[in-house]
């Protein structure tokens, strides 16, 4: 059977984005590999053993288009409203709350975030099929 163990995005500032994974989601680095022309970090928590991949590619001035196919990352917490303050206060400046319902119930609670590449997180409520 496969197994999902992580998700690749390309930044441009190692710096900005690891600080950005950090006080957002509580990510730390579990392991750079640094190459001649790109770095690996390789990003956990003791959450999951699922990690995001950030591949910095040395000398790149642009930002990445994100183009039309990329959707969201999603994390869930234990505790929404906490999380959603709790990142006001740091000033990353997430979405407003939503609940999404389905057929009268309660499908999921959630917002979306922004990282420094314009990446979209989305940040659910443990719920249902979203644990």
């Amino acid at each position: 059977m496969a197994k999902m163990i992580h998700s690749m995005i390309r930044v441009l500032d190692e710096t900005r984005s690891v600080a950005f994974y950090e006080a957002a989601f509580g990510l730390s680095v579990a392991e750079r590999l640094d190459f001649e022309t790109f770095t690996l970090l390789y990003l956990s928590n003791g959450e999951s053993e699922f990690e995001l991949e950030l591949t910095v590619n040395k000398g790149r001035t642009e930002a990445y288009g994100l183009g039309d196919g990329y959707g969201h990352l999603a994390v869930s917490v234990t505790d929404l409203d906490a999380e959603h303050l709790r990142v006001t206060d740091l000033g990353l400046n997430p979405g407003k709350i939503v609940e999404f319902n389905r057929d009268g119930a309660l499908l999921a609670r959630f917002f979306f975030m922004t990282d420094p590449d314009g990446y979209k997180i989305e940040v659910l409520q443990r719920h249902g099929r979203y644990k």
